[in-house]
């Protein structure tokens, strides 16, 4: 929990250097995200949102909050699955590259990684020579983790030695 206040703090001090605010309702739904051990939906979001602070909201209020969010570079929508992200990088100093994410189907853990300069490059040069563009501001591959690679091994082989 400490190091949830650590990253608000942060958080609020990059908003502050966009010209922005960090109100107590887009802290609260950061601060969820950031107690996340996976990537939350909007909607379990607004769930957790009302365990956890004793007050609805609405839908439309916590859509508001997420965009707010990834304006800021706060948190990330990962297309792929329609659920988002605390930042990884908040507070770290360093500016926003492209990101890739990696997401577990199975658990919906998510790790952002920055992918370095010469697999950036690798990649512009492959779309400039194919003639595309980059739209979004990050790569998302859909995996299965480790922990869910071995639970998988595990109950493989206690079928196995079942049958």
């Amino acid at each position: 929990m400490e190091q949830v206040q650590t990253y608000l703090l942060q958080a609020e001090k990059q908003c502050q250097q966009h010209g922005s605010r960090l109100t107590a309702q887009r802290k609260r739904v950061l601060s969820l995200l950031l107690q996340a051990e996976k990537a939350l939906s909007a909607y379990e979001l607004l769930d957790l949102f009302e365990i956890h602070f004793k007050q609805p909201l609405a839908p439309m209020s916590i859509y508001r909050t997420l965009e707010f969010l990834e304006s800021v570079h706060l948190a990330h929508k990962l297309n792929i699955a329609n659920k988002y992200v605390a930042c990884a990088h908040i507070g770290c100093g360093h500016s926003h590259t492209l990101s890739q994410f990696l997401f577990c189907q199975q658990c919906q853990r998510v790790d952002e990684t920055s992918l370095d300069s010469s697999m950036r490059a690798e990649l512009a040069g492959t779309m400039k020579q194919t003639g595309y563009r980059l739209l979004s501001p990050q790569i998302e591959l859909s995996c299965i983790c480790n922990a869910c690679q071995l639970q998988d091994d595990a109950d493989n082989s206690t079928a196995h030695i079942q049958n």
